[in-house]
């Protein structure tokens, strides 16, 4: 809301020298924000003066325009000229070039004298132009910032003005006036007024509030205006449509009268433009009083008025030349002809007010909030009408506001007022609201007495009465958010003062530290953070084609994800099934911007649908729901198991002399998710698995001991890199981190140390080509028995001297016994005890 001081001070006693931003300083005591400062001097500035045209002679010129060299004075007949600035002539009359025609000697403008700078900081000196130095220039309202017409200079006289020459052009068309701009949160509506604004600076400053109200005297009816009636009686909302209409003509206006500068610069610095005198005369009540008004064209009515929703089919030409298909849900105004406007968001083409028009009815209703705000939203038609209307308007102001723009379209248009009135409706009933006594002491934490909660309630137009045990408190007819002692608690602390209500921060309860999933889960990402990978957020909304790709190992198999209801966007419709998409998508993003070596992961939920999804009835507000109900809507939430997921992509490290670094390949990937399983103390079995969205050859499935599998690892199929333009060999690795954190043990005990010195021996085993290395290496842990330290795969061999469809496979043993150092026969044993075992069971035979 834009506030022009010079209107504001009308109603509340402000400082003779307070500026906007003051004002906003004030009305932040009060809860609203600060938005800008608007001021046209910022932009405008120097010696802007009225002038007399003395002399007017045309100069045809070469390329066909024609000029106009002319004599202005600028200060007034027989005074000299008091300004020392180069180009200003001390006769007072300066030579000015002007290229428009619409003025005629004797005429009074607004010159711009030399030094002046005009809005785009245009600024204006002494320049030679079509054989004549122009010391100066006969401004338009468009150079002046203050209109749209370029056509044309600003001629005085049009505007109703007779101003003494030489006077100050800028204090004459209000551009030395300036306006605040604060934010109104949608519950407090009345504010979009200087009415509301003007009584919130008095509650911020407790200085007197002057109601505009009180300054207009509603004309007695002397009969039954203009017929209107409502069909709306069944409330498609809880409550009809229009509860109020009020309704006045005003005949014999002056169409082509002139909008006061006092009327126009208001309406600018309030951030509306001057059109014409009848719709800004409606504006100005609007902003003024806060009542949407709209103005018909009297003689383009049929038959009475009627408010009603539209019938199917029903299109409607709005003002501004677009038809619209109607709602049946949309209020209308309506008349004998069809529909006339869609009640409070825009009225209709064929009954606008024109500048052939002489007789003018004024509309000014009430109508319910839900129904202007779904028509405003349904046609995609904002308007200082509807923004208001869907926040509520006062019912009470209605007549007052309707005789508010009767006065000024009789004061300036030179019209007549008619003395018969339509004011139909019911007015609704007050809504008293108990304030327990204590209450708002309570709720704030600071001791409010009586007479500030009385006062402060009292203050805000609202009535009290003491009642047994507190007080009933009926709110006034402009707010329509004081509906709950909560409601009044916050008033009585607004108006008392933020200020006052003491800093005390809350006693935090004793902890039990972090539960042990979340110690598990610190674990895990900071193990991760600290081998060297970022750590990245991404978007849970993911495609259907992704969560098929990514969300079910086999291609083809059957898959459940939940699909988003209202989704910001098509493509994305579904929850993820898998971190994947969205790390590929950070990756595609970073590569686009340059950044080329990756190490990503993302500790997040996913989204697995099993069984009941949803449930059939939602609980009633207001009653907690019981424990079997509770039970139901926990059964239909979806699966969420914390995942974890990493990324490779590019180099591991930046180039540096005398080091090459080394591309991310398939061990990266397996190698983090042991790190996780690591860090909390689980075992976990990688083998050689297959996923669709991984490569035929290069992926592993990561198990648990009990052969659970909880995750994939190694190279992204060479298609989806290919489709997603990442480098080729990205690899990746995604793990149920739910379940391995479940299969850890509640304390991880370290192994003890051994001081006696390690034996080691290597075996080489021939195995068929199908059967996994890992399964191998178990069988060799489990064969040598409790003095084996660790084995490793160290080579892979299958070529000459292997028979074909087999493989060599080296493991590299390390024995160790804690209370001695081991023989070479005791180590040979053990090593005879593993390959045993691998022979019975695989047919191993050594190289």
């Amino acid at each position: 809301m834009r506030i022009p001081l010079t209107w504001l001070r009308e109603y509340a006693q402000i400082p003779a020298g307070a500026t906007a931003e003051d004002i906003m300083t004030d009305l932040v005591k009060v809860g609203f924000e600060e938005e800008d400062v608007h001021r046209p001097l910022d932009s405008i500035s120097g010696p802007i003066v009225v002038g007399q045209v003395l002399s007017k002679e045309p100069e045809p010129q070469t390329n066909g325009k024609t000029i106009n060299w002319c004599s202005v004075r600028v200060v007034p007949e027989g005074t000299a000229q008091t300004l020392d600035i180069e180009g200003i002539d001390p006769t007072g009359v300066q030579g000015i070039v002007c290229g428009a025609h619409n003025f005629e000697v004797g005429d009074k403008v607004v010159v711009t004298l030399p030094g002046s700078v005009l809005p785009g900081d245009f600024r204006i000196t002494p320049r030679k132009t079509y054989g004549h130095v122009s010391a100066g220039m006969i401004a338009s309202v468009r150079e002046l910032g203050i209109g749209e017409d370029h056509d044309g200079i600003l001629v005085l006289a049009t505007l109703g003005l007779d101003p003494e020459v030489g006077s100050d052009a800028l204090e004459l068309l209000g551009l030395r006036d300036e306006a605040a701009e604060i934010n109104v949160t949608p519950d407090r509506g009345y504010v979009f007024s200087i009415r509301g604004v003007a009584r919130e600076y008095s509650h911020a400053t407790a200085t007197k509030f002057i109601d505009p109200v009180s300054r207009v005297a509603v004309t007695a009816a002397t009969g039954q205006g203009y017929a209107v009636r409502f069909e709306d009686q069944a409330p498609i909302y809880g409550k009809p449509g229009c509860d109020r209409f009020v309704a006045r003509t005003v005949t014999g206006i002056n169409p082509s009268a002139p909008t006061p500068i006092w009327m126009s610069s208001r309406l600018r610095l309030a951030g509306m433009r001057s059109i014409s005198l009848p719709v800004d005369i409606s504006n100005y009540v609007m902003l003024e009083l806060g009542q949407p008004l709209h103005f018909y064209d009297a003689d383009k009515l049929t038959g009475e008025i009627v408010v009603r929703r539209a019938k199917d089919g029903e299109t409607l030409k709005t003002i501004d030349a677009k038809v619209r298909k109607l709602d049946c849900e949309d209020l209308l105004i309506t008349d004998g002809s069809g529909a006339l406007g869609i009640a409070g968001v825009m009225g209709g083409a064929a009954t606008e007010v024109s500048s052939a028009t002489s007789n003018v009815l004024i509309e000014a209703a009430h109508f319910e909030e839900i129904s202007i705000a779904r028509s405003r939203r349904r046609h995609k038609l904002p308007s200082e009408a509807s923004k208001r209307f869907e926040r509520g308007v006062d019912w009470q102001v209605a007549d007052i506001a309707a005789q508010r723009a009767v006065d000024l379209l009789v004061e300036l248009a030179g019209g007549t007022e008619e003395i018969t009135v339509t004011d139909v409706g019911t007015r609704p009933a007050p809504v008293a609201v108990f304030l327990p006594s204590g209450f708002a002491s309570r709720r704030i934490g600071i001791n409010f007495t009586t007479e500030q909660v009385v006062g402060s309630l009292e203050a805000l137009g609202a009535v009290v009465e003491t009642v047994d045990g507190g007080h009933l408190v009926t709110a006034p007819s402009w707010r329509f958010d004081m509906v709950t002692p909560e409601d009044l608690t916050e008033e009585v602390a607004r108006l008392v003062g933020y200020e006052k209500i003491p800093a005390t921060l809350p006693t935090a309860p004793p902890g039990r530290g972090y539960s042990r999933m979340q110690q598990q889960r610190r674990r895990a990402v900071q193990a991760l953070a600290d081998s060297g990978l970022t750590e990245v957020l991404a978007y849970p909304f993911v495609s259907k084609v992704s969560n098929d790709t990514f969300g079910v190992a086999a291609a083809g198999a059957e898959r459940t994800a939940v699909k988003l209801a209202n989704p910001l966007s098509e493509e994305f419709g579904y929850l993820r099934t898998s971190l994947l998409p969205g790390l590929i998508e950070i990756a595609k993003r970073n590569h686009s911007r340059g950044s080329n070596d990756l190490a990503l992961f993302e500790s997040g939920l996913v989204f697995l649908p099993e069984g009941t999804f949803g449930t059939a009835s939602i609980p009633p507000l207001g009653v907690k729901p019981s424990e079997e109900v509770l039970d139901a809507l926990y059964e239909g939430i979806p699966y969420q198991p914390l995942t974890i997921g990493a990324l490779f992509t590019g180099k591991d490290s930046p180039a540096a002399p005398g080091h090459t670094p080394r591309s991310w390949d398939w061990a990266d990937a397996v190698d983090a998710a042991q790190l996780l399983a690591e860090v909390t103390g689980v075992e976990l079995l990688v083998e050689q698995g297959s996923h669709q969205a991984f490569h035929p050859g290069r992926a592993a499935v990561l198990k648990l001991r009990n052969g659970d599998v909880v995750g994939y690892a190694g190279e992204l199929h060479p298609k989806l890199l290919s489709d997603a333009h990442l480098p080729a060999r990205t690899v990746a690795m995604e793990i149920n981190a739910e379940k391995v954190f479940n299969a850890a043990a509640d304390v991880i005990v370290a192994k003890p140390i051994s001081t006696f010195p390690v034996a080691t021996q290597d075996v080489a085993l021939v195995v068929r080509a199908g059967i996994p290395a890992m399964t191998v290496l178990e069988t060799l842990r489990e064969g040598a028995g409790e003095l084996l330290e660790s084995v490793a795969l160290f080579d892979e061999y299958q070529g000459a001297g292997i028979p074909e469809g087999s493989k060599s496979l080296a493991f590299g043993l390390r024995f160790r016994a804690m209370d001695r150092t081991l023989t070479a026969d005791e180590a040979s044993a053990a090593r005879g005890s593993a390959v045993e075992l691998a022979a019975t069971r695989f047919g191993a035979t050594q190289r």
